[in-house]
């Protein structure tokens, strides 16, 4: 009875082992973080509708404590009508985010600490959109601490961003990035795209844009259907109008496209990291099955 229990307490511990994810202990020796004085302390903008205990709540996800020393801030919704054109400033705002400069050249990292409360809007997306609003070169964690699409938490983005650089974003790429963030949720719910897809189409869209820089709008909507076709994406002509409308108002913003290459390549290399390879690799989730098929051969042997 007594090797029973030994057998059952191993194939536990086994098993668990194998699932849990590695776990590292900080030493008690572990310097300080300390303040970077060259790029300033991180901004961390609260939604102005969360209560004490939701602002709480974000405060511990973004790890707030942890930071030898921030700036607070708060966005409302008359943030939304200085950055989003014919916005509603009775809007409610409930995510939230933490931005931190980076070195120049060193690009837009974007995390989603709180993924099952934004629900709408994807990492990549939102980097997709802070590059079109004029933002490049932060780390940027995003959290909310109930379900919300996620959208606001853009909005906070943009006047963190400025707080923090000194700079005044144009108004009319913000409006811009804010439409191509709406685009982008909409054509994943209602054409039925995955969320990877639509950043990968998007980006590569944009791509094409900054390489070709098309004159007319007849140009951007080559380059559509082109992406469309090359990621084997079917959209309705709604959602496609939508789309061709949304790139040629990009094409046609003052930006200096040959500045956006490395920064999209960037996003188009984490989306693939993250979602190409792994998907498409059938012998890695046959190796997967295989192995647990086999984990469980063992473990059932133990017991005969």
């Amino acid at each position: 009875m007594k090797k029973t229990w030994i057998k059952i307490l191993t194939a536990t511990m086994l098993v668990f082992g194998v699932m849990a994810p590695a776990t590292g202990f900080a030493s008690d020796n572990t310097p300080p973080k300390a303040i970077d004085e060259k790029l300033g302390v991180p901004i961390v903008v609260y939604g102005a509708n969360l209560s004490e205990a939701e602002k709480e709540s974000v405060k511990k996800s973004l790890k707030v404590s942890e930071e030898p020393e921030i700036e607070e801030i708060t966005v409302s919704g008359e943030d939304l009508v200085k950055y989003i054109k014919d916005s509603n400033s009775s809007s409610r705002m409930y995510s939230s985010a933490k931005i931190t400069r980076r070195e120049a050249g060193e690009g837009l990292v974007i995390q989603i600490v709180t993924p099952s409360n934004i629900t709408q809007v994807t990492s990549e997306m939102y980097a997709n959109a802070m590059l079109t609003a004029g933002i490049q070169d932060a780390s940027v964690q995003v959290a909310a601490p109930k379900a919300v699409t996620g959208h606001s938490a853009l909005v906070g983005i943009y006047k963190a961003y400025e707080v923090t650089t000194g700079e005044t974003l144009d108004i009319d790429r913000t409006d811009v990035a804010n439409e191509e963030l709406s685009v982008a949720t909409s054509i994943a719910e209602s054409a039925g795209v995955d969320d990877a897809k639509v950043a990968e189409l998007l980006t590569e869209i944009k791509k094409q844009i900054a390489e070709l820089k098309p004159a007319t709008r007849e140009d951007v909507e080559k380059i559509v259907e082109e992406q469309l076709s090359k990621l084997e994406i079917n959209l309705s002509e709604k959602d496609r109008q939508l789309l061709v409308d949304l790139m040629d108002k990009i094409s046609k913003l003052d930006i200096d496209f040959s500045k956006w290459s490395d920064q999209l390549n960037d996003i188009s290399n984490t989306i693939q990291e993250k979602f190409g390879s792994l998907m498409e690799d059938k012998g890695f989730w046959e190796s997967v099955k295989s192995f647990f098929a086999n984990l469980k051969d063992t473990i059932s042997s133990w017991f005969n």
